[in-house]
């Protein structure tokens, strides 16, 4: 049976046996050895906050935690953790040498997957990053085909705005992710995949239809449900609209997810703006109506992003190409309204392998 994870951030490290692995950590011309044990205690307690919990998730005893926690500062000759009446809390330093404990045994379980595999079998790790408004859509459809042709592969999955899923994407938490308005990197090569248009949304009583398209200054005239400025790629488009229109938008509220656009519009604080495939099912569902922007038009350029690691690892170039294929048959089928596909993904896709 696969092994999938969906979360909706960073990909956790799962719990495995204490061993006697062993890395070598340098200063210099003098170095330490440092076990990978202690770096799971270490991501383990900064996840939970408590030695405690953390030693009930490791199967071990609160005493051996500590004793692998304190042997790890000495290693790094720094504090890691804050020890408050609330439980331990990463310093700055903790903070950093957990994001790379992460890499490293995620490298590791990478490593070990793929140089150990069954004759005939893809195996390894394949971390993927969706967007939101396409979760629901291809999460369990990814899940379901990986599982039927690929058993050997770990699937993890990740849900986030395309500017957090970049960032994870660069960092190496990710191996592969769907992106939007994105050009490629030093270290993410992005491959154009469609063209989604955006719709406007607004509470089912209002009445728009998917074959009468709105204007944007209609939409904007209503109580505007804006998302927070920052990573939400979304708002840039708005905001570019918004820039060349005279009209100023009464805006009733930020929101900082597409849920919870989608559940002030349903109960009747305003009008947003957001990609079709996030609100086909309330729309079917006559939650709320819905109708594509016009006046100007907004679309987004959807993308594969992949990492540049020189060669694609086995499971990670399968699971893409499953990945672009799912995204194909649900703009063909209409489950993805208002996509435009892009022709030349399968080529590119082949040319990074």
């Amino acid at each position: 049976m696969v092994h999938s994870t969906i979360i909706d951030m960073h990909p956790c490290i799962a719990p495995m046996p204490c061993c006697n692995d062993q890395i070598r950590l340098v200063h210099g011309s003098e170095g330490s050895t440092v076990e990978l044990r202690n770096l799971r205690a270490l991501i383990t307690v900064a996840e939970t906050g408590s030695v405690t919990k953390a030693a009930q998730f490791l199967h071990l005893v609160q005493p051996a935690v500590t004793r692998q926690i304190r042997s790890l500062e000495e290693d790094v000759g720094v504090p890691l953790f804050e020890r408050t009446n609330t439980g331990m809390r990463p310093t700055p330093a903790g903070h950093a040498l957990v994001a790379r404990a992460r890499r490293v045994l995620t490298e590791l379980e990478r490593a070990r997957a793929e140089i150990q595999p069954e004759p005939g079998h893809v195996t390894g790790i394949a971390a993927v990053g969706l967007l939101a408004s396409v979760q629901e859509l291809l999460a369990p459809r990814l899940v379901e085909v990986v599982a039927r042709k690929y058993p050997g592969i770990e699937l993890q999955l990740a849900s986030a705005y395309s500017g957090h899923l970049q960032e994870w994407l660069d960092a190496g938490d990710l191996d592969v992710s769907l992106l939007y308005n994105l050009t490629s990197t030093q270290s993410v090569r992005v491959l154009p995949l469609l063209r989604d248009q955006l719709w406007a949304v607004a509470p089912a009583a209002d009445g728009l239809r998917i074959d009468e398209p709105v204007d944007f200054a209609t939409v904007i005239e209503h109580p505007f449900i804006l998302p927070i400025a920052g990573k939400h790629g979304l708002r840039i488009l708005i905001d570019e609209a918004l820039s060349n229109c005279d009209i100023t938008p009464r805006i009733a509220v930020r929101a900082n997810s597409m849920s919870l656009q989608k559940s002030l519009v349903k109960a009747g604080y305003g009008w947003t703006i957001l990609p079709a495939t996030g609100v086909v099912e309330q729309i079917s569902r006559n939650e709320l109506s819905a109708a594509p922007l016009s006046k100007p038009s907004i679309a987004r350029t959807v993308a594969l992003g992949l990492r540049r690691i020189g060669r694609t690892p086995p499971a990670v170039r399968v699971v893409a190409a499953e990945l672009l294929t799912l995204v194909r048959v649900s703009v063909a089928s209409g489950h993805w309204p208002s996509a435009q596909l892009i022709n030349d993904s399968d080529r590119s896709l082949s040319r990074h392998r």
